[in-house]
């Protein structure tokens, strides 16, 4: 059995340099709102990481072997000032309105694993 899942997405940054540095400085440890990571943990993610190249985010989860994605991230969602944080990093992001976290980020398709 596996003690642990990894989940890899993406998502797009709006095209415009100011507001990726913006969205960058909301995404540093002492900038970032406490109640953010606290729900992440709250939600059942051990480990989260995001990266960037230009305005491409790729959005890597490690998470227990009971995590299911779409339940878990749904109650993510409930949690205090998660919909608060996702309406305000909206405006960095390639997103319709409204959109969850879930919603935003996409999948991605694994294509190769080194056994």
């Amino acid at each position: 059995m596996k003690n642990s899942q990894r989940f890899c997405l993406t998502l797009m940054l709006k095209e415009d340099p100011e507001l990726i540095r913006e969205y960058l400085y909301w995404h540093q440890k002492e900038h970032l709102w406490p109640e953010i990571p606290e729900g992440i943990k709250a939600a059942g993610i051990q480990e989260m990481e995001i990266y960037r190249i230009n305005n491409q985010l790729v959005m890597i989860i490690e998470a227990g072997p009971d995590f299911e994605f779409e339940r878990d991230m749904k109650l993510l969602s409930t949690l205090p000032r998660q919909q608060e944080w996702e309406a305000f990093v909206s405006r960095f992001q390639k997103s319709a309105p409204g959109e969850t976290s879930a919603e935003k980020w996409r999948p991605m398709e694994k294509i190769f694993e080194l056994d």
